[in-house]
């Protein structure tokens, strides 16, 4: 009772999922209609919207979703169907929030009107969710207060609040979002359902601005944060993702192993309906124009306009190897654009903002070919911009540079004094125990350090590896750190 309250809704804005499930239910429902065509569920979903929509409203329950993510799926539901209804509730829960300003509601982002906040704040996983719907009805009704408020929310997020790895909310207690720039790595939290809910947001972002930096920020966290969750075998799960173990801190819900159930069984089952969606991330069209987002051995086909489709074909070994072919296949000679991402990491900019940056930053540019030939190209929004006239057979080569980098984080990030992270593209690597004599914690990098990377297909299905000199101190007795030996050592990804 103390959860849903005497009464249907009057613990809404607290601790209820009343609005909670049913966003889940219009999501499930939206996927399931646009797989199959079938109406059966959609139709179920429709009619706990209607219920919802003669329940909340002007003049009716004002209450703030204390766990968002029905304004997600009241926009999934008006995108299908066009009823402006139910955009209008996913703005009407959206401004129900702060009717009192209390700082002790940012834990529901309920803290002050969303049109006034400037600070992703609260359990990060409702605060993913709210962004993301924030950001969806910024882009249907092109509201500029909300544009300018989710603006200002992404920025405080990417430069003071983000983890290197992809991953958002700190702290433990509250599975939340901390203080500006406190990140801590041994205690930190990064629940997987957080790292989702960020790609969520940072595509609808890019689908509001159409900038690849925030294709950065999602595959961040997709390559890293989000795959961690769960394990090769597909049936073990971690709940929260830190940064650094140290055997003792119970950091995965009391185990230091992945799991095939949680008491809360949000993040296996938020796995296993984000997977399948991850092909709707790779394009996007805009017009006259195609984005190619993500590098991934695929294919699709994509109507421009009422004459011209236009099929896709990806081949790619991406994120281990940079070459990239792709086939472009219009239905018939048409002119128009591909926006293919450069990605941050070959700007030298890990991430948006000064949070991290590169030591020694290599002067990188991408290569890109047109039928074996070299092409011009522009630059806009971070993307190459190849804008000519295609024909069916056409074939680009994209090819990235993946150099190994060493990053380090803003000093304000006192967790990350005087430590160096590296990476490989888009992937950030994991110093293991098991590949150092048990003794990841006690390496020292030196500056001059030659690293080098390779292929090794026995390991977690084939990854590459990072190899390199470095130091390896023992903490004695008198706790002094001693120097033992120089080796080798072997940086494994998260993957």
């Amino acid at each position: 009772m103390t959860w849903s309250g005497k009464e249907r809704w009057v613990q809404e804005s607290v601790l209820s999922r009343e609005l909670y499930n049913s966003g889940h239910l219009f999501e499930a429902a939206s996927a399931h209609y646009l797989a199959t065509g079938k109406r059966n569920f959609l139709n179920i979903a429709l009619k706990n919207a209607d219920l919802l929509v003669s329940v909340f409203g002007p003049g009716k329950r004002n209450d703030a979703p204390g766990h968002e993510i029905v304004e997600m799926g009241l926009v999934r539901l008006y995108r299908i169907t066009k009823e402006q209804k139910y955009l209008d509730l996913a703005k009407f829960f959206i401004d129900c929030r702060g009717k009192t300003i209390d700082p002790k509601k940012s834990y529901y982002q309920d803290q002050a009107p969303v049109v006034q906040q400037d600070e992703a704040v609260g359990h990060a996983v409702r605060a993913g969710y709210l962004y993301s719907g924030v950001t969806d009805v910024a882009v249907f009704t092109g509201n500029l207060d909300y544009i300018n408020a989710i603006d200002k929310i992404w920025d405080n997020m990417v430069s003071k609040k983000f983890y290197i790895t992809g991953g958002i909310g700190a702290i433990h207690d509250g599975e939340r979002f901390g203080d500006n720039y406190e990140l801590p790595n041994l205690t930190s939290y990064n629940e997987t359902c957080a790292a989702i809910a960020n790609v969520y947001w940072n595509y609808r972002m890019f689908l509001l601005h159409g900038d690849a930096k925030y294709i950065d920020v999602m595959e961040r966290s997709l390559y890293n944060n989000v795959i961690a969750g769960v394990g090769l075998d597909g049936k073990t799960f971690f709940y929260p993702n830190p940064l650094e173990c140290d055997a003792k801190f119970p950091f995965n819900r009391g185990s230091l192993n992945r799991q095939p159930w949680f008491d809360c069984s949000c993040c296996p089952t938020n796995l296993c309906r984000f997977l399948p969606s991850v092909p709707g991330y790779i394009y996007a069209r805009k017009q006259n124009t195609i984005y190619i987002n993500l590098f991934v051995a695929s294919s699709t086909k994509i109507d421009l306009n009422s004459k011209t489709s236009v099929e896709l074909n990806q081949q790619t070994n991406y994120p281990w190897n940079g070459n990239v072919k792709i086939t472009i296949d219009p239905s018939n000679r048409s002119k128009f654009a591909v926006y293919i991402r450069i990605p941050g990491w070959v700007r030298n900019q890990p991430v948006p903002g000064n949070l991290y940056s590169y030591i020694n930053p290599a002067k990188e540019t991408v290569v890109v070919r047109v039928n074996g030939k070299n092409a011009e190209f522009k630059t806009e929004n971070n993307y190459a911009v190849i804008d000519r006239e295609w024909k069916k057979g056409d074939l680009i080569e994209y090819n990235l540079p993946l150099n190994i980098h060493r990053i380090v984080a803003n000093l304000n990030v006192a967790a990350d004094r005087n430590k160096v992270a590296l990476e490989r593209g888009p992937i950030v690597y994991c110093i293991e125990g098991v590949d150092n004599h048990n003794m990841s914690e006690n390496l020292m990098l030196p500056d001059d350090a030659l690293l080098s990377a390779e292929f090794e297909k026995n390991k977690l299905n084939g990854v590459i590896v990072v190899s390199g000199e470095q130091t390896v101190f023992n903490t004695s007795t008198d706790g002094l750190s001693k120097l033992v030996k120089n080796t080798t050592f072997c940086c494994n990804s998260l993957l």
